[in-house]
């Protein structure tokens, strides 16, 4: 049975200073996300020998923990995509286009997204996603990595607003954090996330 694995990061450490160190990019991919990639895999091993042995009764805490671990790993494989030392300025085209029907003006969504990322209850997410019922776009937070969400969408840009993402550089100030993100945003990556869910039929 294939298992989860830690991607490769899309740039070096130290290509989005200075508004992410390289010290926290390195401890943050090689230790946190690689902790969410081994804690899905010793789960799933674990889920494993609970039907070998026909024995359910850790049923409840091994999905729980499954989800979170899992929800890491993917959220952070996102993160990762999203940012680019070339990143920053505003969509255009079809995705540009959706966000102004859909929050008013691009000014709009990013004080929402902006707001939900910094106002997150302890550790979480900020979140831009895809709700394919209604068609729109919507902002939302994710607390820990998988609860507060619908349970249809889809993530299109997420913004880590756990400490270990940012206080070893800014401190308890999340909010100089999360302005940062704006300039290194990979808006041709959220743009291709949006084109393949929208062209997703039924």
């Amino acid at each position: 049975m294939a298992g989860y694995t830690l991607p490769d990061m899309p740039y070096d450490y130290g290509a989005l200073e200075p508004a992410i160190t390289g010290e926290i990019l390195e401890l943050h991919h090689a230790k946190h996300h690689a902790a969410y990639v081994k804690g899905a895999n010793d789960t799933l091993e674990r889920l494993a020998e609970a039907r070998d042995k026909s024995d359910f009764s850790h049923l409840v805490g091994l999905e729980k923990t499954f989800s979170f671990h899992l929800s890491g790993h993917v959220l952070h494989s996102i993160f990762w995509e999203n940012l680019s030392p070339d990143g920053g300025d505003r969509p255009d085209g079809p995705l540009g286009e959706a966000i102004d029907a859909h929050f008013g003006t691009f000014e709009a969504f990013q004080k929402q997204l902006t707001a939900a990322t910094a106002s997150v209850q302890g550790s979480g997410w900020g979140m831009l996603a895809w709700e394919p019922l209604s068609r729109r776009l919507l902002v939302e937070q994710v607390y820990d990595h998988h609860g507060n969400v619908g349970m249809n969408t889809t993530p299109l840009l997420v913004f880590d607003a756990w400490e270990h993402a940012y206080y070893l550089q800014y401190r308890n100030v999340r909010p100089d954090y999360v302005e940062k993100l704006w300039s290194l945003i990979n808006w041709s990556d959220v743009a291709r996330r949006f084109a393949d869910v929208t062209s997703q039929v039924g």
